[in-house]
């Protein structure tokens, strides 16, 4: 049983609202959406996206309230979000505070998104923050964890059996994470390459978007295994580069969610890529997706960080060619088959 009672958990979403319930086994959970009305319907239904919700959840859309409350905090709101989040409620968190995010994605500093559609625009490691390091530049949180895995909301919600990784730089977080969440269906790794956690998480999106374009031609698990297989690697090559190390990408954060996000419709990353191939543009499918797809931002990042870099990741840059610079699918796929890679594994 955790001695942090209640959790706190920001943002009301599919993997947010998952969570709250994994919390629920227990103790009790202070939920915060910034909609009035989506706090009035779950206190008031007991129900939210279709799936019943513990009767320890209470919503709530005051961050003071919570943070007063819950001396453990998991935020989990897109990455687009997370640092007008963290600032609204920088304000009302103390040092002894604990913030688990679990948020798959990149933070870009004093950049906005669109600024990467800029001629010559050079985008390094100087630019490009992980939620933890959000949380650390925007509040004075020290203990700062971060949870990632094969984690589809949908199957957490169902009550099927999962795992997933907190990692941090602190024992205590991990071991706060694991106490609050671990129970009989959900079984909670520990680990202290926060770094290799986030790295996994964000850039396994951009994998999973491609597998989905494979699944939407209709092809089979040949191919959707050499891209795996293949995309594991460059995840590998981007982690290096960034500071993490290859074993972080070995594990549940890393290979374990990449194969869930990469097989199951159930992925936001997914679907977008077999919306992709089913001939909807990029534009159309941002703007008609319930929740944001993480791997579409993370692509634009990675494929920047890509050519700062010098890293052999044709994936990532043919796939950024595929969605933003309208190249045609089958020539894509044409070259990824033909690609001359050197060697099969070379990043151990």
């Amino acid at each position: 049983m955790s001695s942090y009672n209640p959790v706190g958990v920001i943002g009301a979403g599919s993997f947010g609202t998952a969570i709250a319930n994994a919390l629920a086994h227990n103790v009790e959970v202070l939920l915060f959406s910034r909609k009035q009305e989506t706090v009035e319907e779950i206190n008031r239904t007991r129900f939210h996206l279709g799936v019943a919700l513990s009767h320890r959840i209470t919503a709530t859309n005051d961050l003071a309230e919570l943070a007063r409350q819950c001396t453990l905090i998991f935020p989990i709101v897109p990455s687009t979000s997370f640092r007008r989040m963290m600032q609204a409620l920088a304000p009302y968190l103390r040092p002894h505070h604990i913030v688990i995010h679990g948020t798959k994605g990149f933070d870009l500093k004093d950049m906005e998104e669109d600024d990467l559609n800029t001629p010559g625009v050079i985008v390094t490691r100087n630019q490009v923050r992980t939620m933890s390091e959000v949380v650390r530049e925007e509040s004075n949180v020290v203990r700062v964890g971060s949870l990632s895995g094969p984690n589809l909301a949908a199957e957490i919600m169902a009550g099927q059996p999962a795992a997933t990784l907190v990692g941090s730089r602190f024992r205590e977080v991990i071991q706060a994470g694991q106490a609050a969440l671990n129970s009989r269906h959900f079984r909670v790794f520990g680990s202290y390459d926060i770094l290799g956690a986030e790295l996994a998480g964000a850039l396994k999106n951009i994998i999973a978007l491609g597998s989905g374009v494979l699944g939407g031609l209709g092809l089979g698990r040949n191919i959707q295994g050499l891209l795996i297989a293949r995309g594991l690697a460059e995840m590998v090559y981007f982690g290096k580069s960034l500071g993490a190390s290859s074993q972080a990408f070995i594990g549940v954060a890393g290979i374990g969610d990449l194969v869930a996000t990469a097989t199951s419709i159930n992925s936001r990353n997914y679907t977008f890529g077999t919306r992709l191939a089913k001939g909807e543009t990029a534009q159309q499918i941002r703007e008609t997706m319930p929740e944001l797809a993480e791997g579409v931002r993370t692509l634009r990042i990675a494929r920047q960080l890509a050519r700062q870099y010098k890293l052999h990741v044709p994936i990532t840059t043919t796939l950024h060619a595929v969605v933003f610079e309208d190249l045609a699918i089958e020539k894509a796929l044409e070259y990824l088959m033909t690609y001359p890679y050197a060697v099969d594994v070379d990043f151990f």
